[in-house]
């Protein structure tokens, strides 16, 4: 009953902004701007300066782009995550594809604190495969079951399973590959896996 109501609200605020209402705009960034502020810091190793470039790039491809939304697939704040996400998969190829082309290696080095830790971790979510990261990320920091990430995404839940197992040996074989064999509180290495 309230993702109904909530739907409905979206798809109001949607025709409001189509139609030009300006304060509809200002009540969906007002309403989703801090959820997609932390989502974005979370996974650009809390780096102040990349967060707000992400966000913003994020708003102005949202603007461009709300015909796009459609209430019926997931909620407005999903569907900026989707866009974020998009953004910062971007950028961090381009990295990657800088630091090949220069032979830079990526900042993977063991680290000593939780910070460091977390850093390293998105790190190598970044050097993954998209699904792979986009599956370990829905699963381990958006902390949905396999049952909802497969609703979600219109997939079946053994899909999902499957899926998790190949991004977990795939996240395990570039831990290992920089030289540290434990991680944080995410979870997703330990020695005996």
């Amino acid at each position: 009953m309230e993702s109904e109501r909530e739907d409905q609200h979206e798809r109001r605020l949607q025709a409001a902004v189509l139609a030009g209402d300006e304060t509809a705009w200002r009540a969906l960034y007002e309403r989703h701007f801090d959820a997609v502020y932390r989502y974005v810091y979370s996974r650009v190793g809390r780096d102040m300066h990349g967060t707000e470039e992400v966000v913003q790039e994020c708003w102005m491809v949202a603007v461009r782009r709300i015909r796009a939304f459609d209430p019926g697939r997931g909620s407005f704040g999903d569907w900026l995550r989707g866009i974020a996400q998009q953004i910062i998969l971007g950028q961090q190829r381009k990295w990657a594809r800088r630091n090949r082309l220069t032979g830079g290696a990526p900042p993977l080095a063991p680290s000593a604190t939780r910070a460091d830790g977390i850093d390293k971790v998105n790190a190598v979510l970044a050097s993954l495969p998209e699904p792979y990261e986009t599956v370990l990320r829905a699963k381990y920091a958006d902390q949905y079951t396999v049952a909802e990430i497969a609703q979600r995404w219109g997939r079946s839940a053994k899909a999902i399973e499957s899926l998790l197992t190949r991004a977990r040996t795939a996240f395990r074989e570039v831990w290992r590959g920089t030289g540290d064999e434990q991680t944080g509180k995410e979870g997703l290495v330990s020695h005996d896996t």
